[in-house]
């Protein structure tokens, strides 16, 4: 696919879509002042347009089915798709929406708005370029590894415990990982 710019050059764009089954969405919290909790959400989907002579052009839209949270305990689970934190039967979307992308040495900086809860903050991931090639299908593959830190307040996901030694049950700030995997799509 191209697409002409203001001074009337074409410039290649391609499509790709995440690969949901080789991709991964995870986070971290400290739980009881003391361990870290990881989990995963299981069902992201989303796409990419790729700029390739000036990748700050690009865009990209994910969205992830929140109900897919998976910590390893189901009671933890449930407690995570409740009001208390998700609500899944309210809100049961999260998405992020690409507002601006830069070189930052050999990785990127990835701008953006990450609605949680239909509450809306700006957020920058720290993304990796893991590399490009054609799969055994003759797919053309990309893999990115991004990074961020948020505060879960900031999305209105607020409940937490009071722990009689000091400290509280739920850290605020969260990290995440991502780990994609993006199939480029046929023009």
């Amino acid at each position: 696919m191209t697409t002409a710019t203001s001074s009337g050059t074409q410039n290649a764009t391609s499509a790709w879509n995440i690969d949901a089954a080789h991709s991964s969405v995870e986070f971290a919290v400290k739980h009881m002042m003391v361990s870290t909790v990881k989990g995963r959400f299981g069902a992201v989907e989303g796409s990419f347009e790729i700029d390739e002579a000036a990748p700050e052009r690009s865009r990209i839209e994910a969205s992830i089915d929140v109900a897919s949270v998976d910590t390893g305990a189901e009671q933890r689970d449930a407690h995570l798709r409740s009001d208390d934190f998700f609500n899944v039967e309210r809100y049961p979307r999260m998405t992020f929406r690409s507002t601006k992308i830069r070189r930052d040495g050999d990785d990127w900086k990835l701008a953006g708005d990450l609605t949680i809860r239909d509450v809306t903050r700006p957020v920058t991931l720290d993304v990796e370029f893991d590399g490009r090639g054609i799969d055994a299908y003759g797919n053309d593959r990309a893999g990115f590894t991004a990074t961020a830190k948020i505060n879960r307040r900031d999305f209105g996901v607020n409940w937490n415990g009071v722990i009689e030694a000091g400290g509280v049950v739920v850290s605020d700030a969260v990290k995440i990982t991502l780990n994609i995997a993006a199939v480029r799509q046929a023009a």
